[in-house]
């Protein structure tokens, strides 16, 4: 799947105002609140725009009188005041009855992000990086937040007390004084956004090489004990300020771009704010207007471009938001490969039998995996499946599990085709013991009772004794609090497999499977966890997915794979007399030994 870069983003397809409807949804929790929100928005412009006006009726107050006579208009200087002061009320108001709206809306989406990413099909996650998926979570959520408060508190703010002034201005003045204060708004507006749109570009770039810096530093410390492996550490550092370099360039063009858009813009708001005054001046000269309408007149203009000076900032911040939330709808119209089936009921599991009936499977068209893979594992037996790598033994797994479906077969437990049944049921009745364990970066006690949340801390304990790992987890200084650290990193890989172990007992399922699941044990636990296995999976139908044939001498049925298909099948002294695959298999092991 392609990963979309941030410089791509802004320019592809979108839907921008099916986009924003969409966000309607999320403030119905608290539309209350935001139709208060705003009110207090509308009444807090209100105020803001009455400053002018009382400011204008304290200048006229002085006007024709002699200095000597002069008596302060405490009325109005109380109300200009009292203005200001309603101005910045209402506006923290609105911030704090808003914020709510905001944050459930943001809550709202990432729980249905996470949710409808956890639904998707192992394909999806496996095409996509982890780290473009928990970008586009980020991203997508944030955008929600950005949107609404640049709308609440940007855009339509700007909208209200353009329309104020444009009111008052009209009522009370020459049109032309209207014309001139929004011509000089809207030359400013098309310039600030012709620039920044045209200064984007050097943006996109640094934004860019900014990432493929981190990204490049990331992945150097990432695979540091291999950097280390190499004495390459200059080398990194090289192609570390290769990129800093080019970002260093478009930075400093970034800011001369910034400095040109900056200076035009105050070359218009010199313009305007002039002939404005001009005018003003001629209407006073004139005896058409007062020395407190040239005041109030000149304040709306000021005031007006104030919330302006952040337009450039806002465009590009809006669009870069849209496009985030455009990535996140789209994420979130993803259909899953996986579906379970309108009428799907619940897994029955009353003995355990599986059975795998003709079963042809592909990743994609051009790398067929599975040839005609047919067997049954009878209700608590052991079947072993071996093979070089690459055979597809690992496929089955992944097709028990229906992570995939196959194109063709069926795939039964119970005498129930496991795509008739629901999703959930069907991976409460299996357990499993991965080759490759990947524990959460939690205590060790919490990877072990992922597998039962119900389970005791007895429980726990007894199931990690059964998996050899409780004396360990005693002698550690922290003891079961101990954290595992990323993907359990902390942990050999021999402690992970065995928590990995302890787990999956815990959970005790009726079907269980073992994908090399003590492949980085040394021989003396590896012959303590077989001992234990074979107790937990005396009653239990079991899957053994296996590269140590030593492993498997124990099976019931021992299956042998080559390129996707069974080539042989039989008990462990069976096949040796066969002298086939897996007696070259079993030779070439113990010669090793």
């Amino acid at each position: 799947m392609h990963i979309i870069h941030s410089d791509q983003r802004v320019h592809g397809n979108r839907r921008d105002f099916q986009n924003i409807k969409k966000l309607l949804p999320y403030l119905s929790a608290y539309k209350g609140r935001a139709l208060f929100a705003l009110a207090c928005l509308v009444l807090s412009k209100w105020a803001n725009v009455s400053v002018p006006l009382v400011l204008k009726k304290i200048i006229d107050s002085f006007d024709g009188k002699e200095v000597q006579m002069l008596v302060l208009p405490v009325s109005l200087l109380l109300a200009y005041g009292a203005f200001r002061l309603l101005a910045s009320l209402f506006n923290e108001l609105r911030d704090t009855v808003f914020a709510r709206v905001r944050y459930h809306a943001m809550r709202q989406l990432s729980n249905q992000v996470l949710r409808h990413l956890h639904q998707l099909s192992l394909r999806f996650h496996l095409d996509r990086k982890t780290g473009a998926i928990s970008r586009d979570l980020e991203r997508g959520t944030r955008s929600v937040s950005s949107l609404m408060n640049f709308l609440v508190f940007s855009t339509i703010p700007i909208l209200v007390e353009f329309s104020l002034v444009a009111f008052i201005l009209l009522r009370n003045y020459d049109w032309v004084f209207t014309a001139v204060t929004f011509g000089t708004v809207a030359v400013y507006i098309a310039f600030t956004l012709l620039v920044t749109e045209w200064r984007m570009e050097h943006r996109h770039a640094m934004n860019r090489y900014d990432s493929e810096a981190n990204t490049h530093a990331f992945d150097s410390l990432i695979n540091y004990e291999t950097v280390k492996y190499f004495n390459n550490e200059k080398l990194e550092q090289k192609r570390y300020d290769e990129l800093l370099g080019q970002w260093e360039d478009v930075a400093v063009k970034s800011q001369a771009t910034m400095s040109m858009l900056n200076f035009g813009q105050g070359v218009i708001i010199a313009v305007g704010v002039t002939l404005i005054m001009f005018l003003a001046a001629n209407g006073v000269v004139k005896g058409s207007m007062s020395i407190g309408d040239l005041v109030m007149v000149n304040a709306f203009m000021l005031q007006l471009f104030i919330p302006l000076n952040a337009l450039g900032i806002i465009y590009r911040q809006i669009k870069y938001t849209l496009a985030d939330m455009d990535l996140v709808f789209k994420l979130l119209q993803t259909e899953p490969e996986i579906k379970d089936a309108p009428n799907a009921k619940e897994l029955q599991v009353d003995k355990g039998e599986v059975k795998f009936e003709h079963v042809y499977f592909s990743y994609d068209e051009n790398r067929p995996i599975l040839f005609d893979v047919d067997f049954n594992i009878p209700a608590g037996k052991t079947l072993a499946v071996v093979g070089f790598s690459g055979s597809g033994k690992s496929t089955l797994v992944r097709l028990i599990f229906r992570f995939y479906d196959p194109q063709k077969g069926r795939i039964l437990i119970d005498n129930q085709d496991i795509k008739t049944v629901t999703q959930d049921s069907l991976r409460r009745a299996i357990g499993i013991v991965p080759q490759d364990t990947v524990l959460f970066n939690e205590t060790i006690f919490y990877n072990i009772q992922y597998g039962n949340l119900n389970a005791t801390g007895e429980e726990v304990k007894q199931a990690a004794k059964m998996a050899h790992i409780y004396d360990f987890i005693e002698s550690l200084p922290d003891g079961w609090n101990t954290l595992v650290g990323e993907r359990g990193l902390k942990l050999s890989g021999g402690e992970k497999q065995r928590v990995a172990i302890a787990r999956t007992i815990l959970k005790r399922p009726p079907i269980l499977l073992f994908d090399e699941a003590t492949s980085s044990l040394d021989t003396a636990t590896e012959q303590a966890i077989q001992k234990t296995l074979r107790e937990i999976s005396s009653d239990t139908t079991t899957l053994i997915i296996a590269h140590r044939l030593s492993t498997v001498v124990d099976a019931d049925e021992i299956l042998v794979m080559e390129h996707g298909r069974i080539i042989e099948r039989g008990s462990h002294h069976d096949l040796l007399k066969k002298k086939g695959r897996y007696w070259n298999m079993w030779e070439l092991q113990m010669d090793n030994l």
